[in-house]
């Protein structure tokens, strides 16, 4: 019994031994720091800082200008009679898409009517009389010609022709005006659109006045026009895009993944003082009718084409004080801090001088970096970890099967002692 319980003790101290061994060697190993721990304890200039990485680009990059502005259309126009009458019949339907030169109301047009033939009626009587008068002044002529009639009453029939042409010339104009009045009771759409409320109905009696609520508004729907404000320090570069042809607006809707591309027309000629900036325009296409007037709107306007610029992240900048600087992976793998200049940026795009296309720019785990540290891609360690990994596997495979056929063995011996005790 004495026996068995020695094999048992010095069994345990073995186990306990075996477990800080390997305890004591994986801490050994482990000579690399992820992004987030601090440098500056016994032996860590050696070791490496996991790091994320991106190389500088090198390409064309369009500059552009962000700003929010409302739909709006092209043209609105609310439709009024032009004359005192009564609603006959609506031609059309609230909500409705109609033509420029489609009909819209009929108005009753029984006065302009009666109008019109009084005015040709006179004019059939005034042309009459200029026959007649005419007819008179040849007759005088041919006396005169016999030395029948003196000079004199040719010229009164002459001056009577004159008179009376000018009566037939006025009762033509009085037919024509007679024709406007008629036309007038035939109210046509204007421009091409949509049409809004309809406030009259037949029967309603309309007036030509701009105090009251219009027969019903058109609205033009395609294309139509974005209008938003533009910094003053942007308008020389949009006055460029807008003279040489080659400005592009993308906008999108707050409540929508769908965008619209169009092209800046229209650069207001004065600066707000208050606000310092300028009213724009851009028209795009709608057929789809998605965009409304009135809507809120993005505007990403292209003004300018950089050519061949080097292109890094915002956020691998490193803003100091007195200068922004990068972090690169040099050839020997140590992080080196480079110095840049921001030519222009926007979103996560930042436009550098300073460095050159290729190089390894670091993007995350730049605040545990110092220059002539050690560093490694993370892409590369989570691979080196997995061939570690794979590696203990496999060397731990044996070492667990000859722990398991020794602590097999120990309830043996344990019951043999224990046999010849007894």
């Amino acid at each position: 019994m004495k026996n068995a319980k020695i094999s048992v003790i010095a069994l345990s101290l073995a186990v306990a031994a075996g477990g800080y061994w390997m305890w004591n060697k994986a801490g050994s190993e482990s000579t690399e720091l992820v992004a987030g721990q601090t440098i500056g304890g016994k032996g860590d200039k050696n070791r490496p800082v996991i790091v994320n990485t991106v190389l500088a680009q090198k390409r064309d990059y369009e500059v552009k200008l962000k700003a929010n502005g409302v739909v709006s259309s092209l043209n609105i126009v609310d439709v009024r009679p032009q004359v005192s009458s009564v609603i006959e019949r609506v031609h059309i339907k609230e909500g409705q898409f109609v033509r420029a030169g489609d009909i819209l109301f009929t108005l009753d047009n029984r006065t302009d009517t009666v109008n019109l033939t009084r005015a040709q009626a006179q004019l059939d009587k005034e042309i009459a009389s200029l026959s007649e008068n005419q007819r008179q002044l040849a007759r005088s002529k041919e006396l005169f010609a016999q030395k029948f009639q003196s000079q004199s009453v040719v010229d009164a029939a002459q001056t009577t022709v004159n008179a009376q042409q000018a009566v037939v010339d006025a009762a033509k104009a009085a037919v024509a005006a007679a024709k406007v009045s008629l036309g007038y009771s035939r109210i046509l759409a204007p421009v091409s659109g949509r049409t809004g409320l309809i406030n009259v109905f037949p029967g309603s009696l309309v007036q030509p006045s701009t105090s009251g609520a219009a027969l019903v508004t058109i609205t033009q729907m395609d294309p139509v026009a974005i209008t938003f404000p533009l910094p003053q320090r942007n308008l020389s570069d949009a006055l460029d895009s807008l003279k040489r042809g080659d400005s592009v607006a993308m906008a999108s809707l707050p409540d929508s993944t769908l965008s619209f591309k169009g092209k800046l027309q229209f650069i207001d000629n004065v600066v707000d003082p208050i606000s310092g900036t300028v009213k724009v325009k851009a028209v795009f296409d709608n057929k789809e009718m998605k965009l409304w007037p009135g809507a809120y709107a993005n505007i990403d306007l292209s003004v300018l084409t950089l050519k061949d610029v080097v292109v890094v992240p915002r956020d691998a900048l490193v803003i100091g004080v007195n200068a922004v600087t990068v972090f690169i992976a040099d050839k020997e793998g140590k992080a080196a801090q480079k110095p840049v200049k921001v030519q222009y940026s926007y979103g996560n795009d930042a436009i550098v001088t300073g460095l050159e296309p290729g190089m390894k720019v670091v993007l995350e785990g730049k605040q545990n970096l110092r220059p002539g540290v050690p560093i490694k891609d993370r892409a590369d360690a989570v691979g080196s970890d997995s061939d570690k990994s794979d590696a203990k596997k496999s060397s731990s495979a044996p070492a667990a099967s000859a722990a398991s056929s020794s602590a097999s063995s120990v309830p043996t011996t344990t019951a043999a002692s224990a046999a010849s005790a007894s």
